[in-house]
């Protein structure tokens, strides 16, 4: 996977993110980016989170099915308002949060045959990775590397937010993997205190 940037209006779009989430909640009209490009399928996620790196939300697309500027701005919003990890976000902390956009390349498949090889194939810090078992499937995008470095336990945390015990394994198990593009918007204000 190459390391070139994703998309050339990767900034652009995590302002138009906190733009749309704005005026979802009640703010000023957001002002959709134009452009040939705008139009161009894209998978992405968008990541709020407080100053002190508390998380206020994170969804996102694995696969390319709308144009990036919808993919974006639905994402933006359901991240503030649908995540069930925190209370939905409100107009007068729309600034006080980082927000954080991922661009997301195609998936590739993992090639093993052992969950031994499965980890050996990770590339800690690089990969996110798609965890699929039957129907239980989860990902972590790579920025998880910083809380959890170790491969097999990357792992085995991903397997748990699939609902799999952590040392879970059996024949089936996929692995994919995809690179981000990640901009990041930053707050502007004080959160609550």
């Amino acid at each position: 996977m190459s390391a070139t940037p994703l998309h050339p209006h990767g900034v652009e779009l995590a302002a138009w993110a906190r733009a749309r989430v704005r005026e979802e909640l009640g703010g000023s009209p957001a002002v959709c980016p134009t452009g040939a490009w705008c139009d161009a399928p894209g998978a992405t996620f968008v990541t709020l989170r407080w100053p002190d790196g508390r998380l206020q939300g994170c969804i996102g697309s694995l696969v390319p099915r709308r144009a990036i500027v919808a993919d974006v701005a639905e994402n933006a919003i359901a991240a503030a308002i649908r995540d069930r990890r925190s209370l939905p976000l409100q107009l007068a902390d729309v600034d006080a949060v980082d927000l954080e956009l991922s661009i997301l390349s195609k998936t590739e498949p993992i090639a093993f045959t052992t969950q031994d090889e499965a980890l050996a194939a990770l590339r800690p810090g690089a990969d996110g990775v798609v965890f699929r078992w039957r129907g239980h499937d989860a990902t972590f995008l790579p920025v998880m590397w910083g809380e959890l470095p170790e491969a097999r336990v990357f792992l085995g945390e991903l397997k748990r937010k699939a609902g799999l015990p952590f040392d879970f394994w059996a024949n089936g198990v996929t692995l994919h993997r995809y690179a981000v593009d990640k901009h990041v918007d930053r707050h502007t204000k004080e959160g609550p205190s």
